[in-house]
C-alpha cells in the first residue's frame, strides 16, 4: 500500500466524526478566556474613545483641558501623538484615521482617546470634551449620496456577458424596479477589544479579538512607525466576529499599542455596546435598480442592473464587498445576456464593512426579486421559475463573469428538498388556507443557494501552520486561521489527526499568533477550514515523510511498505506505536517539526476586464420556509423550515450542521427584523439591545428541520472534499422572505408581486397588504 492509498485507509478516522467543539464545555461553562479575562498586570492603563458629535463638519477647535484634569486620567491621545502613520484603512487609501484630524465625516469617528487608571475614570473623562465644529452637508443614504453628486470610496465593477440592450429589446416581456436591501449589526457577543502589552525597544504584544491578526500587525506597525516584526498579535478566541473583527479590530489595537508604548504600561481597551455599533461598521445596505427581459415560460433571457451601496465615509472592504454583490447577482441563475454594475457610494456614516456573505447575499437577494416578479406577472409558482432558470449544460453554465459552473448540483438538491419537505401538497394546502381564512394567511417558498468559495482577493488564498511533535508524542499545533466559534480550531485538529493516525487529544490547540505563523489571511470567506486545513495537512506529510524515511532505516524495510494504522505504524510486520517511533527519531535527530503551506489551485481573476475565475469551487442549498401572517397588524411567525445543505464530505457534521442551523437564524434576522435607523442628524438611533432586535430563542421555527447532502463530495481537491460552510447557510434565509411574500400577494389573488423591500418587518408586511388590497 503506497502513501496515498495509506491516507485514504485513515481518512474517516478522525475527520468526517461528529467531535465536540473543542471549547465547547469551557463556553457553556464559563471557563473559556477571552481577552477581558486576561489578569491585568500591575499598572495596567485602560483607554476610552472620544466620539465625534456630528456627521460632516471641518474642527473648529478641540478644548480638552477638562478631559486631562478629570479623576483618575493620565493622558489624552489626539492625531498629533502619533509617530508613524494617522490611517488603519485595510486597502491602504489613507482615508480612515485613527483619529479624525481637521474634519469629521460621520456621527461617532474617534476624535481623540483617553487614557485612564480606571476604565471607568477614562469612560467619564471622554465625555467632558469641547468640540466646536462648522456643520457641512451630510449624505446619509444612497439616494442623498447621488443627489451630492454620486462619490464613490473605490473604483466600480462591471460584469458583463453577451448583448444586454439587445436582449432586452428581444424580450416579449420585461419587468423593471428597485430593491431596498437593509444593513445588519455584527451583534457579536464579545464586543471590540484590545490589550496592549509594551516590550523592549519597539516591541509590543497585542491580544487583539480580530479575524486578520496580520493586518492588525501591520497597522500596529504603520501607526508606531515601527517595522512588523517588532508587533506580535495573539488571538486565542473570539466571542463571535461575523466579519465584524475583519477591519474594525484595527482601530482598537492601534490605540492599545500607541497609549501602551507612550506611557510604558499595559492599555486595554474595550467600548460599551452603544459605542461599539456607532463607531464600527456594519453589513453594506444596497438599493438595487433592475431591468429583466423574459420569456412566456419564464426563462431570463437578459438581466441590467445596478447595485448601489451605501458604504460610508471610507473605502474600508467596500470595493469587494461590492465585486462580490455582483459575483452572485445570478445566485443559482444562468442569464444568457447580462450586465451588472456596481456604485461603492460614499456616505457620512460609518463605514461599511465585512459581513458574513461579504456582499453575496444582497446579490442573491435581488435575483429572488427578479424570480418572484415574473412568477406573480405569469401566475406560477416561484419554483417552477427558479426551476426553469437554473445553471444547465452546454452553453447554460457560464457565469457573467465567464466562469465555467462545473459542479452544479442545484437541480438535483432542489428536487431532493423539494420531495422531503412535501413541497407540493403543503402549497396546495397553504393556498386552500388562504381562500377561506379571513385575516391570517400563509405562504411557503423553496429558494436556492449557489455560493463561490475563495478570497476574490486572489493573495489571500493561501495558509501557513507550524506543527511540532514533542519526545512524549504530543503534537502541537499552530496556523493562521483565528477561532471565533465556529469550530476551525477543532476541523483543523481533526485533519490533524487523521494524518498522524492519532486521537484528537493528542494534541494541543495554540492560540493563533503572527509570532508562529506570518503573513496569515483573514480567516473570512468561508475558507477558514480550506485554507488551514491543507497547511496543516502539508506539515504533517513533511514531517511524515521522515518518520517513513528514519523507521525504513531503523526496521531495514523499504519506505513504501511502512504503513501508517491507528495509533503508529506497521515496519516489516511488525506495530511500532507512534510514541515510541516518535522518541526513537528524536534519538536519531529527525526534524519533528515542519511550517506547512497551501495556496489555492486554478483561480485567477481580471478586474479589469471582469473575467475569470475568482471561485475554487461552489457550495449549494436549499431550504423550504413556511409562515403565517396576521394581515390586520403585520405580524408574523416562521412556522417550519426544512433545509438540504451541501457540505461536500463533512470534515466534522455536528459542527456544519449547527454552523447551517446559526447561520440560517442570522440571515433570518437581517431580513426580518434587525433594523437600522439613523435619524436626520447621523446619529443612529438602534445602537443597543432595546432598539436592535436581534433574533431570540423564540424565533426559531417550531419544526426545523436540517439535513446535510451526504451524496456530495467535492471534485476539487480541498481537505478530505469537504466545502466552505460559515457563509452559504446564510442565505437560505430567503426563503422566509419569498414565503412572506406570498402570504402578502394572497390578499391580492397573487396577481401582483408584493416587492417587499428588507428588513421585512411587521410594518413593511402590513405596508405590503395596505398595498394589495389597494390594487398593487
Amino acid at each position: 500500500m503506497n502513501r496515498q492509498q495509506t491516507d485514504i485507509a485513515l481518512a474517516g478516522g478522525r475527520m468526517h466524526q461528529s467531535l465536540a467543539h473543542d471549547s465547547g464545555r469551557k463556553h457553556v461553562s464559563g471557563r473559556a478566556e477571552y481577552i477581558d479575562d486576561i489578569a491585568e498586570p500591575a499598572g495596567t492603563l485602560h483607554a476610552y474613545l472620544g466620539l465625534s458629535a456630528i456627521a460632516h463638519g471641518e474642527i473648529v477647535s478641540v478644548d480638552l483641558d477638562a478631559v486631562r484634569a478629570a479623576p483618575g486620567v493620565v493622558g489624552v491621545l489626539t492625531a498629533a501623538d502619533i509617530p508613524g502613520e494617522n490611517d488603519v484603512s485595510p486597502p491602504h487609501k489613507h482615508d480612515d484615521p485613527v483619529f479624525a484630524e481637521g474634519r469629521v465625516e460621520f456621527l461617532g469617528q474617534p476624535v481623540f482617546a483617553v487614557i485612564g487608571e480606571t476604565r471607568d475614570a477614562a469612560r467619564r473623562a471622554s465625555r467632558l470634551a469641547k468640540i466646536t465644529y462648522a456643520p457641512l452637508a451630510a449624505a446619509l443614504d444612497v439616494d442623498a449620496a447621488r443627489r451630492a453628486g454620486g462619490t464613490l470610496v473605490t473604483e466600480p465593477l462591471t460584469l458583463v456577458r453577451g448583448d444586454v440592450d439587445a436582449g432586452l429589446s428581444r424580450a416579449k416581456n420585461r419587468v423593471s424596479g428597485r430593491m431596498t436591501i437593509g444593513g445588519q449589526d455584527h451583534f457579536y457577543l464579545e464586543g471590540q477589544i484590545a490589550f496592549a502589552l509594551p516590550g523592549e525597544d519597539e516591541d509590543v504584544i497585542v491580544h487583539s479579538s480580530t479575524q486578520h491578526p496580520s493586518e492588525v500587525q501591520l497597522m500596529v506597525a504603520h501607526v508606531l512607525g515601527i517595522s512588523q516584526h517588532a508587533v506580535t498579535v495573539n488571538v486565542r478566541r473570539m466571542g463571535g466576529g461575523f466579519g465584524g473583527k475583519e477591519t474594525q479590530g484595527n482601530l482598537f489595537a492601534a490605540v492599545a499599542a500607541l497609549a501602551a508604548k507612550r506611557f510604558n504600561r499595559p492599555v486595554k481597551i474595550r467600548p460599551d455596546r452603544d459605542d461599539d455599533m456607532i463607531a464600527t461598521g456594519k453589513r453594506h445596505d444596497f438599493v438595487v435598480d433592475y431591468d429583466v427581459g423574459y420569456d412566456d415560460d419564464g426563462r431570463i433571457e437578459a438581466v441590467d442592473a445596478v447595485y448601489a451601496a451605501r458604504c460610508g465615509f471610507s473605502a474600508d472592504l467596500s470595493g469587494p464587498v461590492t465585486d462580490r454583490a455582483l459575483f452572485h447577482a445570478d445566485n443559482a441563475y444562468f442569464y444568457p445576456d447580462v450586465r451588472v454594475r456596481s456604485e461603492p457610494l460614499k456616505t457620512n456614516t460609518v463605514s461599511n464593512t465585512a459581513f458574513r456573505g461579504f456582499g453575496g447575499p444582497q446579490g442573491m437577494l435581488a435575483a429572488e426579486r427578479w424570480i418572484e416578479d415574473i412568477a406573480y406577472a405569469l401566475g406560477r409558482d416561484p419554483l417552477e421559475i427558479r426551476k426553469a432558470n437554473f445553471y444547465g449544460q452546454g452553453d447554460r453554465n457560464i457565469t457573467p463573469y465567464h466562469q465555467t459552473v462545473e459542479d452544479n448540483i442545484i437541480d438535483r438538491l432542489v428536487g431532493e428538498l423539494e420531495a422531503s419537505a412535501d413541497y407540493r401538497a403543503r402549497r396546495e394546502a397553504i393556498l386552500a388556507f388562504n381562500r377561506t381564512s379571513p385575516v391570517l394567511r400563509k405562504g411557503i417558498a423553496l429558494t436556492p443557494v449557489k455560493f463561490g468559495i475563495s478570497f476574490t482577493a486572489t493573495w489571500y488564498n493561501q495558509a501557513g501552520a507550524l506543527v511540532h511533535i514533542y519526545r512524549d508524542g504530543s503534537i502541537h499545533l499552530s496556523h493562521g486561521g483565528t477561532e471565533m466559534g465556529q469550530g476551525l480550531y477543532t476541523k483543523v485538529a481533526q485533519v490533524l489527526a487523521d494524518a498522524f493516525g492519532v486521537g484528537i487529544d493528542r494534541i494541543k490547540i495554540m492560540g493563533t499568533t503572527t509570532g508562529k505563523v506570518p503573513n496569515t489571511s483573514a480567516t473570512a470567506a468561508s475558507s477558514g477550514s480550506d485554507l488551514n486545513g491543507m497547511a496543516a495537512a502539508d506539515a504533517a506529510r513533511q514531517i511524515k515523510a521522515r518518520l517513513e524515511a528514519h523507521a525504513a532505516r531503523l526496521y531495514e524495510v523499504p519506505a513504501d511498505e511502512i504503513l501508517w494504522v491507528p495509533n503508529g505504524i506497521e515496519a516489516g510486520g511488525r506495530f511500532v506505536p507512534f510514541t515510541e517511533l516518535v522518541a526513537s527519531a528524536y534519538l536519531n535527530r529527525v526534524q519533528l517539526s515542519a511550517a506547512g503551506f497551501y495556496k489555492t489551485p486554478k483561480i485567477h481573476w481580471d478586474r479589469g476586464s471582469g473575467r475569470g475565475r475568482p471561485f475554487l469551487y461552489y457550495a449549494y442549498g436549499a431550504s423550504v420556509s413556511e409562515v403565517t401572517i396576521d394581515t390586520l397588524t403585520g405580524e408574523y411567525q416562521v412556522d417550519r423550515v426544512d433545509i438540504l445543505h451541501d457540505v461536500g464530505r463533512s470534515l466534522n457534521p455536528a459542527i456544519d450542521l449547527g454552523q447551517i442551523e446559526g447561520g440560517f437564524i442570522q440571515g433570518m434576522g437581517w431580513l426580518t427584523t434587525e433594523e437600522l435607523w439613523w435619524d436626520e442628524k447621523g446619529e443612529l438611533r438602534t445602537h443597543a439591545p432595546s432598539t436592535y432586535k436581534i433574533p431570540l430563542a423564540s424565533d426559531v421555527p417550531p419544526i426545523f428541520n436540517v439535513n446535510l447532502c451526504d451524496w456530495s463530495a467535492n471534485r476539487e481537491e480541498t481537505i478530505g472534499r469537504s466545502k466552505a460552510v460559515g457563509e452559504p447557510p446564510l442565505m437560505l434565509a430567503m426563503s422566509v422572505v419569498e414565503a412572506l411574500s406570498m402570504a402578502v400577494a394572497s390578499v391580492a389573488d397573487y396577481k401582483v408581486a408584493p416587492r417587499l423591500d428588507t428588513p421585512v418587518t411587521p410594518e413593511r408586511v402590513l405596508m405590503g397588504v395596505e398595498r394589495m388590497r389597494a390594487g398593487g
